[in-house]
C-alpha cells in the first residue's frame, strides 16, 4: 500500500530530537495500492497554497501522488528561498507570483537571498531550487515519478541536474533535459 498524504505543508513537517523530519496529520490521507497510480476525488481539501494545479482548478476525478510531489516542491522552494510562496507584502509585485518570481530570480543566475552564504550553501541552494522546480512542474507527467527519485536528485551533484522548463503555463519552448530524465521517468524503484 501507499499513502497519498494530500496535505504536505510546513506545519506538518515535525523535527524530532535529531533534526529527522516526520510528517505529521494524515487526516485528509488516503490508502491506495501500488499498482494504483490514481485516486479517485469529489472534491479537493488542502491547504491552497500548496495544492497542485490540477486539484486547484476544480480538475477533480483522478489524482495520483504526483500532487504530493507538487506540494513537496513547494515546499522546498520556501525552504530554499527563505520565504512563504504567497505574501502580498512583497517589495515588487511580481514577487507575488512566488514560483514566477523564484524562476525569474533563479534562470538569470541570480542568488536568493543568499548574499552570506558559503559556496557550499549556495551549491546545496540551487540544488533544492532545480529539484523543487521539476516537483512543481503543471503537467504530473513532468514531475519526478517517485519520491524516491526526488531524494536521489537532492543527494546527487548538482552539475549532475539541469533546470527544466517554467513550471507553469508559459509559451516558451522546453529546454532539452538529457539524463535527467531518465531519472525523473525511470520505473525503478531502487538506486545503487
Amino acid at each position: 500500500m501507499q499513502i497519498l498524504h494530500f496535505d504536505i505543508k510546513p506545519h506538518n513537517i515535525l523535527l524530532d530530537e535529531n533534526f529527522t523530519p516526520k510528517v505529521s496529520d494524515f487526516g485528509l490521507a488516503k490508502l491506495y495500492p501500488i499498482d494504483d497510480s490514481i485516486v479517485s476525488l469529489t472534491t479537493a481539501r488542502r491547504t491552497l497554497r500548496y495544492i497542485a494545479p490540477k486539484l486547484f482548478y476544480k480538475n477533480i476525478g483522478g489524482v495520483s501522488y504526483k500532487a504530493d510531489v507538487y506540494s513537496f516542491g513547494i515546499l522546498l522552494l520556501e525552504i530554499a528561498s527563505r520565504r512563504k510562496n504567497f505574501n502580498q507584502f512583497v517589495d515588487h509585485s511580481s514577487q507575488i507570483y512566488f514560483t514566477t518570481w523564484v524562476y525569474g530570480q533563479f534562470s538569470k543566475g541570480n542568488d536568493i537571498e543568499m548574499e552570506d552564504a558559503t559556496e557550499e550553501e549556495k551549491k546545496t541552494t540551487k540544488k533544492m531550487i532545480i529539484v523543487a522546480l521539476w516537483c512543481i512542474q503543471m503537467k504530473p507527467s513532468d514531475r519526478p515519478s517517485l519520491m524516491n527519485k526526488v531524494v536521489k536528485m537532492l543527494e546527487g551533484e548538482v552539475e549532475s541536474l539541469q533546470m527544466p522548463s517554467k513550471p507553469f503555463l508559459s509559451s516558451s519552448p522546453r529546454r532539452p533535459i538529457g539524463d535527467v530524465r531518465d531519472i525523473l521517468n525511470s520505473d525503478s524503484s531502487s538506486f545503487q
